[in-house]
């Protein structure tokens, strides 16, 4: 299985091989020694950025995707509502045909959202695949991946930055600038995780959504991620790790100019470009969903009964009185002549 893992990423990892050594000639030919660590550090951020920058449609679309689920929140609350409770299959069936009518209807799509993340995953893996096999490459007991030969390999071995080699771990530092190193990395990586994911939980999220059971995980979430960084970091490379903290801050970037440009629908973020744009004098545009709008008109005119409409004339009501004619009172009965009448009193 492992095998067939990295097999699938052999291609990614021979794109990368030549991006990395293409960025490694131009940081040559501007006065950067060949052998130098930092030569190489910053053809991982080069890197970085190449891959950033193809995913950047996919983030667009991620946006876009966001914004028409946040937008159908109320709509998605009055199905499940509507179904809370019920636990039989047609119920459930029912609620999954609802949802999926509502996605059709305003053209939204939940995965949208994890397409940069799952198709970024593929790069991670592969940068840390070929750096961990630079020693094996170097020594000839792996295969030469793209345009790193032994040679090449053997010179990204000897390089180090700040004294760390670029291929080594915290867990089999060679010395304690590798350690320093790596762990001043891990927290560079927490602090912009944390910042990214903080401005958009305060900034960048609907009122109706800062107080459910979901955001709530979602707080729990923030504080525990350093220490899952702890945890993790310290198996990568430092390469790895120049990767990771270079998408990191590309990503608190661009979440920066999606919180002032492409707020959320009800959010703080929101109502300040609102303000921006009214001191400008500009227009400001909202969020449509035509489907959306139309699923609430036909809510509100099924809310809404419609009158009656009766044709003729309207008939009058007849009382008793008038509607039965009443029979002469019998002899004996009261009323009838000749019969005594009780007195009160007597």
């Amino acid at each position: 299985m492992y095998d067939f893992f990295v097999g699938l990423l052999t291609p990614i990892m021979w794109g990368e091989a030549w991006i990395m050594t293409a960025w490694h000639k131009l940081f040559t030919l501007v006065g950067i020694p060949e052998d130098s660590g930092w030569g190489w550090a910053l053809s991982i951020v080069g890197l970085t950025i190449i891959v950033r920058i193809i995913l950047i449609p996919l983030f667009v679309k991620q946006i876009h995707s966001s914004r028409r689920m946040q937008l159908i929140q109320p709509e998605m609350q009055k199905i499940q509502a509507k179904y809370k409770g019920k636990t039989d299959p047609d119920s459930r069936q029912a609620l999954t045909q609802e949802t999926m009518a509502l996605y059709k209807d305003t053209g939204t799509n939940p995965f949208s959202s994890c397409l940069p993340i799952l198709l970024q995953s593929p790069f991670f893996f592969a940068l840390f695949q070929l750096l961990n096999n630079l020693p094996h490459i170097a020594q000839g007991t792996h295969a030469e991946v793209g345009p790193i030969s032994r040679s090449i390999a053997g010179t990204i071995e000897k390089s180090s930055l700040f004294g760390a080699p670029l291929s080594s771990h915290f867990l089999n530092a060679p010395n304690l600038n590798t350690q320093i190193l790596t762990a001043v990395l891990i927290i560079l990586m927490s602090l912009t995780t944390f910042t990214t994911q903080r401005q958009l939980m305060r900034k960048n999220m609907p009122d109706s959504s800062l107080d459910n059971p979901f955001m709530k995980q979602q707080k729990i979430i923030l504080y525990l991620m350093p220490f899952f960084f702890m945890i993790s970091g310290v198996n990568f490379p430092i390469g790895v790790l120049l990767y990771w903290l270079t998408t990191n801050v590309w990503s608190m970037g661009q979440q920066f100019y999606v919180i002032r440009r492409l707020p959320a629908p009800g959010s703080a973020a929101e109502r300040e470009y609102e303000e921006r744009q009214k001191r400008r004098g500009k227009e400001v545009k909202k969020l449509q969903l035509k489907g959306l709008e139309n699923r609430i008109q036909d809510t509100v005119a099924e809310a809404v009964e419609p009158p009656k409409v009766i044709t003729g004339q309207r008939q009058q009501p007849k009382s008793k009185k008038r509607g039965k004619a009443q029979r002469p009172p019998r002899p004996g009965e009261a009323g009838a002549p000749g019969t005594p009448q009780d007195t009160p009193g007597i």
